[in-house]
C-alpha cells in the first residue's frame, strides 16, 4: 500500500484530516517518485541481464545445485529457480515503486520459507540467490539509485536468512 494510501486510510479511521507530519511523508514520497520510476524502469528492461548474471554467480557459489542431484539439476528445475529470480525481483520493484515493503510482504514472502522448505530447496541458496540478484541489479544502477533500491533486496535476503 502506497504511503498516500495509508494515510488516508489512518485518518479516516480516525476521523481527521490527514496530519501535518502525514502531509509531509506524502510530499517526500511525492518528491522521490522520479527515482522510483527509473529504478523500476531500468531493472524491468533489464530482467532477463539481471537474471542470467545472478544465475552464474549463484552457480559458481553453489555448484553442487546445478550437478546431478542438486536442486537445479536439468533444464526444468533451472527453468524453475530462473523464474523464480524473476518474480523476485519484480517483486523488488513493487517495493520501489510503493516506497514501502508492503507489497514484497503481502504479495511475495507469506508462506514462501515453508513452501520452499516441502519442496526441499536450500532457505540458505534463495538468500545467496538473492544476494546475487541484488548485487547484479544493483551494479546496473547509479549509486543513489542502488542505495534506494538496496533495502528491499535486503528485506527479502532477511527473510530467507
Amino acid at each position: 500500500m502506497s504511503v498516500v494510501s495509508q494515510v488516508i486510510l489512518k485518518a479516516d479511521d480516525a476521523l481527521r484530516y490527514p496530519s501535518s507530519g502525514e502531509l509531509k511523508n506524502i510530499q517526500s514520497f511525492l518528491q522521490t517518485g522520479e527515482q522510483r520510476i527509473r529504478i523500476v524502469t531500468t531493472l524491468a528492461a533489464a530482467e532477463k541481464k539481471i537474471v542470467d548474471a545472478a544465475s552464474k554467480e549463484l552457480w559458481k557459489l553453489h555448484p553442487d545445485y546445478i550437478a546431478p542431484g542438486g536442486n537445479s539439476y536439468g533444464q526444468k528445475q533451472r527453468a524453475q529457480c530462473l523464474r523464480d529470480y524473476g518474480w523476485y525481483l519484480r517483486l523488488v520493484t513493487y517495493g520501489v515503486l510503493a516506497g514501502d515493503i508492503g507489497p514484497i510482504e503481502q504479495i511475495g514472502l507469506i508462506g514462501v520459507r515453508d513452501m520452499y522448505n516441502s519442496l526441499g530447496v536450500p532457505v540458505n541458496g534463495m538468500a545467496d540467490g538473492i544476494t546475487a540478484l541484488k548485487n547484479a541489479a544493483l551494479n546496473l544502477l547509479s549509486d543513489e539509485d542502488a542505495a534506494a533500491a538496496a533495502p528491499y533486496f535486503d528485506y527479502i535476503i532477511q527473510d530467507f536468512s
